[in-house]
């Protein structure tokens, strides 16, 4: 891990500044902005940072891009057809375009940051106005007023190690949010764009993590996800802080009564952080563990750095330390040169392991990674036939494992509710992220509500209110 470095104070005042600047100037005229955000966790955490950003230079939400005066794209670039889907709706915008010469469209993210796709999008699409990368997201408020005076703008640049504290942010929701410890990732998955358009590993301090934390405790937020591409090989040499301390700390943090964490890395995975997880009393006993295949041939070629035997010792040890922990994993199928027997030790695996869920993908090459030019590149057809399989196995491990909650208590933070046969029904997640459904209203969000478990439905409980 590359040792960080912090954006220089003067450096991030001088964008507040134009922001403030802006906020003078546009104040009163009520524009408005929109951003489609595409992608994980830390898009869309960059999408609160953005909206901070607008906020402070004098925008207002838009509740559609129908009313939006700025629209941005805030993109991924990791999961399939991502590229096609993007482009088809900047195309689409561009009578909207023509008749309304004065809206500003923006494209940022994670396929900005891929040089050669940002400069086709620049050229194909002449009407949009702002183009920039995942390094460029602190020196928003400028690039926005070059493009404000008319300047159509492009910014795609490397950074090695910066992070950038101190961003204003407008944070969705009132009772969870994000708080990112780390950033980049330097595993070099042979499938994954990530090390290359979010840059090497680089750990925030710790102080300003816990200052960050504090400040949601103070504002309400009851649940707090650390992100990372890899959290557990956060580190941050200058305070001797790894991951199981950092959870340690924010632990101790008033008001914060839930700790979430993604992602990660198996191989990363120390008993530290197993024993964190099963002693601290706010960290939730979940754990997202991307295995990604079960045949040590494809783990091998995919860089992964463990065994299937090494994954499943260490599910083992996290269900006898955890009590009550689930477990939930990405898997790909279709891997180049991934033959049946492969794919049969990754249905093994699955139903050994006892997934509670499994967020499944067919492979799809990405320019610039090893695995797009390695040869044997799987069939369409099989992959999809493998990809239903796989879900098939899926499901019925996850039902399997559901039907041992009828009859058992719990608490869940209540998310939100929906109409469903005619009721309205709550909804919200017990510590180790099993989804429920029960009898409530929207005066029931953002509770911590007690529930018994009485049945089950396909990938979440149904329950009562107890209290």
């Amino acid at each position: 891990m590359k040792k960080t470095i912090e954006v220089p104070q003067e450096e991030l005042q001088a964008n507040l500044d134009v922001a403030a600047r802006l906020h003078a100037e546009l104040q009163g005229r009520g524009l408005r902005y929109y951003i489609e955000s595409y992608g994980c966790q830390m898009n869309d955490h960059d999408a609160e940072k953005l909206s901070g950003m607008l906020q402070a230079c004098g925008y207002l939400p838009a509740s559609s891009k129908e009313e939006a005066d700025l629209l941005i794209f805030n993109t991924c670039c990791v999961r399939e057809h991502a590229e096609k889907r993007v482009f088809g709706n900047i195309g689409a915008l561009k009578k909207r375009k023509d008749a309304e010469p004065g809206l500003i469209i923006g494209v940022c993210g994670c396929m900005m940051q891929q040089r050669e796709v940002a400069a086709r999008l620049y050229k194909r699409f002449p009407f949009v106005d702002l183009v920039f990368g995942t390094h460029e997201l602190h020196h928003f408020p400028q690039l926005l007023s070059r493009a404000l005076e008319g300047e159509r703008v492009i910014s795609v640049r490397e950074s090695d190690g910066e992070i950038a504290e101190g961003l204003p942010v407008v944070r969705n929701g009132s009772f969870s949010t994000f708080v990112t410890i780390m950033y980049g990732c330097d595993n070099f998955c042979t499938y994954c764009i990530v090390p290359y358009v979010r840059g090497r590993e680089r750990s925030r301090a710790p102080e300003n993590i816990l200052a960050e934390v504090r400040r949601v405790a103070e504002q309400g937020f009851r649940e707090v996800t650390l992100l990372g591409q890899n959290v557990n090989s956060y580190a941050y040499a200058d305070a001797d802080v790894d991951f199981p301390e950092l959870l340690r700390r924010t632990n101790a943090v008033d008001g914060v009564e839930r700790i979430r964490f993604m992602t990660s890395h198996p191989k990363d995975l120390s008993p530290r952080l197993i024993e964190a997880m099963a002693t601290l009393p706010k960290v939730c006993n979940h754990i997202h563990l991307p295995v990604q295949s079960g045949s040590n041939r494809i783990l091998a070629a995919m860089n992964r750095r463990y065994t299937r035997e090494k994954y499943l010792d260490l599910v083992q040890q996290i269900r006898g330390a955890v009590k009550d922990v689930e477990i939930t994993t990405d898997i790909i199928v279709g891997f180049p040169g991934e033959t049946e027997e492969d794919f049969l030790d990754t249905l093994s695996l699955v139903r050994e392991a006892g997934f509670a869920a499994a967020y499944t993908f067919m492979y799809s090459p990405r320019p610039g990674t090893r695995a797009a030019a390695m040869e044997n590149q799987i069939a369409e057809e099989v992959k999809k036939q493998r990809l239903l399989r796989l879900n098939a196995a899926s499901t019925e491990q996850l039902q399997k494992g559901n039907s041992k909650y009828i009859g058992q208590c719990g608490t869940v933070l209540v998310e939100g509710c929906d109409q469903r046969a005619g009721e309205v029904t709550a909804f919200g997640k017990l510590p180790n992220f099993k989804m429920v459904y029960f009898p409530g209203g929207a005066e029931l969000i953002g509770t911590m509500r007690e529930v018994r478990i009485t049945g089950t439905m396909n990938n979440s409980l149904i329950g009562d209110l107890i209290k």
